[in-house]
């Protein structure tokens, strides 16, 4: 009897071990799987459902998320990720050996693997709720009340002569370096900014986030709380894929690339910026930076914002009409010639196999999230800027 006994406690206890902490792993990432397939379904086919969240629930992420990974000057994202590729690699080997070590090939490739698809669960979640629902909110356009239209040509070449007018008007302004180039410090030099300790690439940033407020007074859809943009550590990484910024959703971080050519940051700053009050699509960004960039009170800043909407317009107008671009390109201020000259160099010298894979992972994921035209979104801001300017007449 007492043996009885003992083989039912040992049976017993055999079928609780059927259950361990990777089965665990595998069932918990396949629900945060599902949750995040059915909010981006749900947000996909219902609209107003994406704008509650980006207007009710996306903030809270920006307050306590976003503020905790503000409160160091690196970008959290960048680190988890060089942190996460290590341990992945770490995790492999350590499969390996066990199984060099006579553990069993199944058993432990599925400890391994479960690790990874937990990993990999979460990352999709925070993907989801950092931005993927707010692909599917109500645009900015539609907020600002501006409504795009077919515009002639003549119209188009108007709207270039307007930015470049407004372009030569701040290159004789803003300050340049010894090659002529726009330099705020920092970018060309280290001077020190208006603060005391503070230099002039933090200054920058500050003024970034002062922008986006100053513009969220005009649009209460900006109106929010906005982290200061970090540059990247190893910033090359986005000047090989052809990338001015890039915002992770993982800790609601707007990332720039310290790199490439001034004019450029101060515009892709306020875009990166615009993605935390819930605009993902690209061309609204664009056109958020171009506002809020045109609109501040930095001669910097505007001249950042007309020459990047002067560089998107004149590109559209190349593309239907190459004599009016030349006759228009024939009046851009000698001045703002060394940034354009500089821009195409750095960019020219990062042209290759990387960027074109990258170009082409970039233009796949946008079309995935909505944005019919890929990677050419980015250009539908000229559809935006031409409506805006012929509104303020």
């Amino acid at each position: 009897m007492k043996n009885r006994l003992e083989k039912k406690k040992h049976v017993k206890k055999d079928r609780s071990k059927k259950y361990t902490r990777y089965d665990i792993y595998m069932v918990f990432a396949c629900i945060l799987l599902l949750v995040s397939g059915i909010f981006t379904v749900w947000a996909a086919k219902d609209t107003q459902m994406a704008q509650w969240y980006s207007v009710h629930i996306y903030p809270l992420l920006v307050m306590s998320i976003g503020r905790a990974a503000g409160m160091v000057s690196f970008s959290v994202s960048e680190i988890l990720i060089y942190l996460l590729l290590l341990l992945f690699l770490l995790s492999f080997i350590q499969m390996i050996w066990k199984i060099y070590r006579g553990r069993k090939k199944g058993e432990a490739f599925f400890e391994w693997f479960s690790r990874v698809f937990l990993a990999l669960g979460i990352l999709v979640f925070l993907y989801v709720v950092g931005c993927g629902i707010n692909y599917h909110r109500i645009p900015f356009s539609e907020e600002a009340g501006i409504r795009t239209a077919d515009y002639t040509v003549e119209e188009l070449e108007e709207i270039c002569i307007w930015l470049t007018e407004e372009v030569n008007e701040r290159a004789e302004q803003v300050k340049r370096d010894s090659s002529g180039l726009l330099c705020f410090g920092g970018v060309s030099d280290t001077e020190k900014g208006d603060l005391a300790g503070e230099t002039k690439p933090d200054t920058v940033r500050r003024d970034a986030v002062s922008a986006m407020e100053k513009l969220g007074e005009e649009f209460a859809c900006l109106k929010g709380y906005y982290p200061q943009p970090k540059g990247l550590v190893v910033s090359e990484l986005l000047s090989y894929q052809g990338l001015t910024g890039i915002y992770l959703p993982f800790t609601i971080e707007a990332n720039y690339n310290e790199d490439m050519t001034a004019y450029n940051i101060p515009f892709t700053l306020c875009h990166e910026l615009s993605h935390l009050r819930g605009f993902m699509q690209e061309q609204e960004a664009n056109f958020i930076a171009f506002l809020a960039c045109t609109e501040y009170e930095s001669i910097e800043f505007q001249y950042s914002g007309y020459l990047s909407g002067w560089v998107y317009c004149m590109n559209t107008l190349y593309d239907v009409s190459p004599e009016r671009w030349q006759e228009t390109r024939a009046m851009l201020s000698a001045a703002a010639e060394p940034d354009l000259a500089a821009n195409n160099v750095f960019w020219k010298a990062y042209d290759g196999t990387v960027a074109e894979v990258a170009n082409q992972v970039n233009d796949t994921y946008l079309k995935a999230n909505g944005q019919e035209d890929g990677v050419h979104s980015y250009d539908r801001m000229v559809d935006l800027i031409v409506e805006y300017f012929y509104k303020k007449l």
